[in-house]
């Protein structure tokens, strides 16, 4: 029985060498993970926690036959409750390594969902680039419409304007008015060519400055 009680305590002292190294563990642990807004995990050091206790674990399991088989049973109570504590320690140092794992996989899911979400967000401001572009397009067909219209109508006009004055001319001529008259006719019939020119020239910049302004 002495040999038992000897191995015994043997044991639970490595039991209790490898909690104190849990404890330890744990807490840098949960320092790399909350020393960034984004957490820190250590994969390495998870892992040798997660060993530990299950070293522990067997350890517990190897003292709880053991301490069954003390004849005494003050001792073998005090035994039971040496071994209840260390397998409760042992459990709630795995809660706290879930827990953390857990943690770890909600960061995890909320970074890949945020990650989808700055996709979407190019995407849309891609779309509504296409779609503006789309619109400039447009507003510059519908300008280069309007300037050819504003053109075609300036050469209608003018050609109006060259068949009366020659309507005007002929009558001129007809009732013999003065060779003073029929010159100041063909300078307003120049001066009208010009203003006619002028406007077409002026129409033509409108619609180019204003196809560059859009792009």
């Amino acid at each position: 029985m002495a040999m038992e009680v000897g191995t015994l305590s043997e044991i639970h002292q490595n039991s209790k060498r490898l909690l104190m190294r849990v404890r330890g563990e744990l807490e840098r642990l949960e320092q790399l993970e909350f020393s960034s807004p984004s957490g820190i995990d250590s994969p390495e050091l998870s892992f040798s926690i997660k060993r530990d206790i299950s070293q522990i674990r067997s350890l517990c399991f190897e003292m709880d036959h053991l301490w069954r088989s003390i004849a005494s049973k003050t001792e073998r109570d005090l035994w039971k409750r040496k071994v209840e504590q260390i397998a409760e320690e042992a459990d709630s140092s795995k809660d706290s390594l879930d827990k953390h794992f857990l943690r770890n996989q909600k960061r995890m899911t909320e970074a890949k969902n945020g990650d989808s979400a700055h996709v979407m967000r190019i995407f849309d401001d891609d779309s509504r680039a296409i779609q503006s572009a789309r619109n400039s397009s447009l507003m510059l067909e519908d300008a280069y419409s309007t300037g050819v219209a504003i053109l075609s109508k300036y050469a209608e006009q003018r050609d109006r304007l060259k068949r009366a004055q020659r309507k005007a001319l002929d009558i001129l001529n007809t009732v013999g008015l003065s060779n003073s008259v029929l010159k100041l006719v063909e300078r307003r019939h120049r001066v009208d060519k010009w203003i006619a020119y002028t406007g077409m020239i002026v129409t033509v910049i409108i619609v180019y400055l204003f196809s560059q302004w859009v792009h």
